[in-house]
């Protein structure tokens, strides 16, 4: 695989963040791109579409901050802006079959307590937040500190709590946290991440919500995604899904589920793990990376959009064993005397998305008056171009696992969220991040 063409060439998989901030980069550096999206839209696991009457909600990524740099960086080139999520009055959290009430700031301050507790450490494991594995690859790391760190990857995110003479009701709290954080069951989840959320946010649990369920885009995910794909000159071919990518030391040939052969200098894969089963590669993906992919992220939950009739100014949490672990109020819609709430879950199976008696089953668990007229949202983990929400980390993977992504030998590299350095998996950052460090890359390679 040698490609003939006197500029070089880098196709690109993916038409999300990652994808598309990675095509601008390589454009910028005076290399021919094209893009295969698989869907019939950009903004991968970002989507902005019109639900529940006509109201514009994010069926993924929502929220972005000022102490996200790459976001951030995005929102200041574009002229985007932003606004808050609205301030609550009620909260209403369950532990064993009882619902407990108080204010927002009541419920926020038990949960500090734990999050003190889930985040011991950090300071330490973490000492450059973007740069998360210093510890174990820096040869001046003290051996009890890196025995620390590898075993702080090891069980379950909530063992900290149980033998810390904490009481069930704080232990479910914590279990409603982070089933919604991790998008997946708590007992598969790796402590190492809530941590490294931790060190991204001065390892303050209000600075942590205030990053990822306080801040949103005024125009929408899709006010930043589209500005991206305004800049660039390449084509970006839609709902044409890539069946097999070839690879060596001195190119890549992509075959397309048409059947199309497209060969180039290099290709960049923005797949996240759970699609890159879709993908033949030849030669074939690491024994480990293999491996992950078999294996899947934690990432098995939902997000959904629920309009509830009234006005309803709530947050509420239940343990994981319930359809929905956090659910809060994010719209109120005055003329239709009516409140849309967004609540995430750890089992996709657990809901139907578009059923409004599903839904409103969900809700009941709080006793707290939600007469559901309306809901919906995106399968993330049924979707065959995702395979799972946002990327966290199992039990054992923040160590050995979605880090072994960024290594290559050939021309293929792979990017996106959930392989970032920083806001891993979760955020549209780590997914700006990548695209950017892997087009720098890409670039340095063909040079």
């Amino acid at each position: 695989m040698n490609p003939t063409s006197a500029r070089p060439s880098v196709i690109v998989v993916g038409a999300g963040f990652s994808g598309l901030v990675a095509a601008r980069e390589l454009e910028a550096a005076g290399v021919d791109v094209r893009i295969y999206e698989a869907r019939d839209r950009i903004g991968g696991r970002a989507w902005t579409d019109e639900r529940l009457g006509g109201h514009a909600l994010e069926m993924g990524a929502t929220w972005v901050h000022w102490m996200q740099p790459f976001v951030w960086t995005e929102i200041t080139r574009y002229g985007q802006q932003i606004h808050p999520s609205p301030d609550i009055e009620e909260a209403y959290w369950v532990s064993e079959g009882a619902v407990r009430r108080g204010t927002e700031h009541e419920l926020d301050e038990k949960l500090a307590r734990l999050q003190e507790v889930i985040f011991e450490g950090s300071r330490e494991l973490f000492p450059y937040p973007h740069d998360p594995l210093f510890v174990l690859e820096s040869e001046d790391t003290d051996p009890d500190l890196r025995e620390r760190f590898l075993a702080a990857d090891k069980g379950s995110v909530l063992d900290c709590l149980r033998t810390g003479g904490f009481s069930q009701e704080e232990i479910d709290l914590a279990d409603s946290y982070w089933s919604a954080g991790y998008q997946g069951s708590t007992a598969t989840a790796s402590p190492l991440m809530a941590k490294h959320w931790a060190s991204l946010s001065d390892h303050r649990s209000s600075l942590m919500d205030e990053q990822t369920l306080r801040f949103k885009l005024t125009r929408g995910m899709r006010g930043l995604y589209e500005a991206i794909a305004a800049d660039l000159r390449c084509p970006i071919a839609l709902a044409t899904p890539v069946r097999s990518v070839d690879h060596d030391e001195s190119g890549a040939r992509v075959v397309l589920a048409t059947g199309e052969e497209i060969e180039a200098d290099a290709v960049i894969v923005t797949a996240p793990i759970g699609a890159l089963g879709n993908i033949e590669f030849t030669p074939p993906l690491s024994d480990l990376q293999r491996e992950v992919v078999a294996e899947g992220t934690n990432s098995v939950g939902f997000k959904i959009w629920i309009k509830v009739a009234g006005r309803h100014s709530v947050i509420a949490g239940a343990p994981g064993d319930n359809p929905i672990s956090l659910l809060r109020s994010e719209y109120f819609l005055e003329e239709e005397d009516a409140t849309i709430l967004v609540g995430f879950g750890s089992d996709h199976t657990r809901i139907d998305l578009e059923d409004i008696g599903s839904a409103q089953r969900a809700v009941d668990v709080w006793d707290a008056g939600l007469s559901v007229i309306d809901c919906g949202g995106h399968d993330w983990v049924a979707d065959p171009w995702s395979g799972q929400t946002w990327a966290t980390v199992r039990s054992g993977r923040f160590v050995d696992g979605w880090s072994h992504f960024n290594q290559t030998t050939t021309r293929l590299h792979l990017a996106g969220a959930d392989f970032a350095q920083g806001w891993n998996g979760v955020v549209v950052d780590g997914a700006i991040e990548s695209g950017i460090t892997t087009a720098r890359k890409v670039i340095a390679d063909l040079r």
